[in-house]
Parts: structure tokens; C-alpha cells; sequence
């Protein structure tokens, strides 16, 4: 059977540049990402732990099978054999040169029993599932952010070929997992049910005990629910039944995993009433609306969901380039305690410039949907560089001062 065509990643720039100057670096991000196909592009050898004539060879001399092993040496599920990562970290310290080492595997955190003897010595790149950009192959997709901060305005006019809403959806529903994107409903919706049972099951019982899986299913199952929303620990906790330390605790593990991801408020220094609770989003919108039932029908007809998953969508397309930027950008949401001012997105640059998105399932929106924006700009001044919003129609325009309608694919065609 011929082997998959290899899909190039926004990650790879980044990683090239730093195996030309780094010893060792490890690709973190969920299970079945592609961490591993993008490891394979660049590796002389493999050596795959999970196999377990390799794992017993390498767990029995593991600083001789890697000196014997040529460079750029790939240790694929390090997880099956903890002690490599002590053996990479000897070979580092031993003899310099970079771009000897690629790890793999589980996302095990630093503060897991089997400990982290690599501090300083692998260096970990975050890798998620495939954006649009990368499913259209489209070259303008790692500038997104450069684009979103620069001065210039963005062009007006008609995007050719821009989705619909229905468009969307489907691209909603397929989600960014490599193994499900071209599946069709069933057999996606198949190996979404596969990849939970594996999650809740298996995946995060390297990273801590769960006394109940069912309750941590049930958990997963909330956030989905909630994604893109403010939910309290005493709310998930009546809704899963268990006590706010075991939900505070899982939902760290969600995070160790990568399946879920805490976006943290900005502006409670500088504003008051201010909103400190983060928002959830699932990493990954279909597995949002697998574990929720959702359908191109039922997410249609129901502003709601459509709305979250939108969302979830958005900050999917946009998470994977926020430490590639250089200077990085880091992504937060704003809201008042009484709701009457909030922010999808807030962009923030190391040098404290801000960009603003609020995003909306309409084709078309008017200034009223940039009012939030608005008073940001007026509030910010200078340091606001520009603000968007979203939309699932075709065209660019300004709505006010700063602040633009844009179709969501513009964020990577």
C-alpha cells in the first residue's frame, strides 16, 4: 500500500531552524497529531520504544544503542522506556553539536513520577492538529500574525472561493486530527469514539491516577458542552459530581494531554470588573462536536452551539502560530463581571500591542457587532493596533477607526 503524502506543517520552519542550532527537541501536542509523521522527515534513524524487542534492547544499554544510532536520532513513545530521556541527556552533555535528537511520544509532564532529567537540554515545540492552512496548503498561513500586527490595512474586497456558512460546519465537524480529516461521518465519527475511550482510559493514567474514568469522561463531556465558555469549578463540578480539587485536578490533566485549553483573562490589572475566570476551549472543534452529538443540521439550527464551535474553530486556526511568531504572541479573552463588555480574542505582542477579534456566525456584520472593540480602541489608544471581526461571508471592509470585518479564511488564504 503506498504510503501517506506527507502534509506540510506550520511547525516546520520553526523546527528545522532550531535543529540547526539546538542538541535535542521534543515535539509535544495531543496523540495523533503528527508529531511522529513530521519527525520522520527529518530523522537518520528511528528508534521506536513502543516495539518491545527495541525498548528491552534500548532499557538494557541505552547510552550504547544511542551512540550507535546516526544523527538526527529519532526516540519515537520515549514514554515505554523514561529512562531515555536520562540517556539524551548524558549523550547532550557529553559532546556538543546540534540537531542530534528528535523525541516523540506521550505529553507527560515535568511533574510526573518517572521526573524530567532533560531541563535545558530537550526542548519542547508544541505541535497541534492541522489547521486549514495546512489542510489547503496555503504559503500565506504562517504570516497570519505578522498580517494581523502590521500597520498596513487589510484589503477590502470579495475573498474568491471563500466557505459558507454550511462550508464551515463541515470543516468544523472534520476537525484536525491527520487520521480523520478524510474520513467520511461514520468512520470519523468511529475513530473519535476510539480516540476518547483511549484518552480517558489509557492516555492519562501515564500522567496521574483516575480513580473514575467514568467522571473523567463525564468532565471531557462538560467542556465540550461549555467550549468557548466561562464555566466555574463549582459549576463543573455539579455538573460532573465530584468534589472542586478532583475537577481543578483533571482539568490540569486535560491540559497535560492537550485536549483542552485554558484561555486566560487579560485586562484585570488594568480594568475593573474585570472577569478573572479563564475560558475553555477543546484543542480540537470536531472532537468538541462528536462528544456532543452535533451535526451539520442540528448545529445550523441552533445559534448556540454554532456559535461556540465557531469559536473553538477560530482560536483552532490560530493557536498553532502563536510561538512560531517571533516575538511570540500570547492569547487571552476579556469580559466584565456583568457581561455587557467582551472579547473573543485579545492578542497581545511581547512588546504589549494588542489586536482584538470578536467572531460571529453572521455573512455579514455592521458596527454594532464592533462596539466591544470600539471602546477597546478608545481605551487603549496607541498600543490598540487593530481590531476584527470575523465573519462567515465573503468580503473585507472597515467598520470604524481600526477595526475591520474580515471573512475567517482570511486568516490563512
Amino acid at each position: 500500500m503506498a504510503s501517506k503524502k506527507y502534509i506540510p506543517r506550520l511547525v516546520d520552519g520553526a523546527l528545522d531552524t532550531l535543529l540547526a542550532e539546538l542538541p535535542a527537541i521534543m515535539l509535544t501536542g495531543p496523540r495523533g497529531c503528527g508529531k511522529t509523521t513530521t519527525a520522520l522527515q527529518r530523522a537518520a534513524s528511528t528508534l521506536r520504544l513502543d516495539q518491545p524487542a527495541v525498548a528491552a534492547a534500548f532499557g538494557a544499554s541505552p547510552d550504547a544503542v544511542l551512540a550507535a544510532q546516526k544523527p538526527p536520532v529519532l526516540l519515537d513513545e520515549w514514554q515505554n522506556v523514561p529512562e531515555s530521556l536520562g540517556a539524551v541527556k548524558r549523550a547532550v552533555d557529553a559532546q556538543a553539536g546540534a540537531g542530534r535528537f528528535l523525541v516523540t511520544g506521550s505529553v507527560r509532564s515535568r511533574l510526573s513520577s518517572a521526573g524530567w532529567p532533560a531541563t535545558g537540554r530537550i526542548v519542547p515545540l508544541p505541535m497541534y492538529g492541522l489547521t486549514e492552512g495546512e489542510l489547503e496548503a496555503s504559503p500565506a498561513a504562517s504570516l497570519t500574525l505578522a498580517r494581523l500586527f502590521d500597520r498596513q490595512d487589510p484589503e477590502t474586497g470579495e475573498l474568491p472561493d471563500a466557505p459558507d456558512l454550511v462550508g464551515y460546519v463541515d470543516r468544523i465537524m472534520r476537525g484536525g486530527f491527520p487520521d480523520a480529516v478524510h474520513l467520511g461521518d461514520l468512520a470519523r465519527s468511529a475513530w473519535y469514539e476510539g480516540y476518547v475511550e483511549q484518552l480517558v482510559h489509557h492516555d492519562v493514567s501515564e500522567v496521574a491516577a483516575v480513580r473514575s474514568p467514568a467522571t473523567f469522561a463525564a468532565l471531557v463531556h462538560a467542556i465540550a458542552l461549555n467550549t468557548a465558555g466561562l464555566p466555574s469549578l463549582v459549576a463543573l463540578a455539579q455538573a460532573v459530581g465530584i468534589n472542586q480539587r478532583t475537577i481543578k485536578s483533571h482539568l490540569d490533566l486535560l491540559e497535560d494531554v492537550r485536549i483542552v485549553e485554558r484561555l486566560s483573562a487579560w485586562g484585570v490589572n488594568r480594568f475593573n470588573r474585570m472577569v478573572k475566570t479563564p475560558k475553555y476551549h477543546m484543542v480540537d472543534p470536531g472532537m468538541a462536536a462528536h462528544l456532543t452529538g452535533d451535526n451539520r443540521a442540528g448545529l445550523l439550527s441552533n445559534g448556540d452551539r454554532l456559535g461556540r464551535l465557531i469559536d473553538t474553530f477560530v482560536v483552532a486556526q490560530i493557536r498553532p502560530l502563536l510561538r512560531l511568531n517571533t516575538p511570540t504572541v500570547s492569547a487571552f479573552h476579556l469580559r466584565d463581571a456583568n457581561g455587557a463588555r467582551e472579547i473573543d480574542l485579545v492578542l497581545e505582542s511581547s512588546a504589549g500591542k494588542i489586536v482584538a477579534i470578536e467572531i460571529k456566525a453572521a455573512n455579514a456584520v455592521t458596527a454594532k457587532a464592533a462596539r466591544h472593540l470600539a471602546w477597546l480602541r478608545d481605551e487603549l489608544g496607541d498600543t490598540f493596533v487593530r481590531g476584527f471581526v470575523l465573519h462567515t461571508g465573503a468580503m473585507t471592509y472597515k467598520l470604524d477607526e481600526k477595526i475591520w470585518a474580515m471573512p475567517i479564511a482570511r486568516l490563512w488564504r
